[in-house]
Order: structure tokens, then sequence, then C-alpha cells
């Protein structure tokens, strides 16, 4: 059924990744609902809206770092997870 996908392990680990992060997020949301709180963002957001923006602005990082240089990709996510955190606790 998803042959014509040809997915690679790691693209397939990224997605179940991403899945996993997303139950983990609402059986937590379910335990304890989400406060909503200003940081550096200068908006108001509750730890779901700062999921997004990092993961989007993680997305933003690693399409940047391709586009820049020819440097590791391992270094690339390295930064890319360094801005979900650092956007998932003070943003």
């Amino acid at each position: 059924m998803f042959a014509w996908m040809v997915w690679t392990l790691p693209t397939a680990l990224a997605f179940a990744g991403l899945a996993l992060l997303l139950v983990v997020m609402a059986v937590w949301a379910r335990l304890s609902p989400p406060v909503a709180r200003r940081g550096f963002l200068r908006i108001e957001t509750d730890r779901g809206d700062r999921l997004y923006i990092g993961l989007i602005s993680a997305a933003a990082v690693l399409v940047g770092w391709m586009a820049v240089t020819d440097l590791s990709m391992w270094l690339a996510l390295g930064c890319a997870v360094l801005v979900v955190v650092v956007i998932g606790i003070w943003g």
C-alpha cells in the first residue's frame, strides 16, 4: 500500500519520532493541562505552541544550514535541537 513512498530508514524514524512526540504531548496535556505564559517570543504561548514554533524553527535552521554551508549535518541537527529546547523552555 505504501510501497510507492520508498521511505528510507532515517525518514521513517523521523516521522515515527514526530508521531511519538505528538502522542506524548497529548497525554501530557491530558494529565496536566497547559498554561499559557509569555517568554522571550513576546507572545502568550503554551507548551504545544512552543513545540510547534520550535519544530518550524528547527526546519528553518536545517534548510538554512544546507543552503549556506557544506559542514556536517550532525552539527546542523545539534543546532536545530538546541533551538527547539531553548524555545520550549524559555520561549
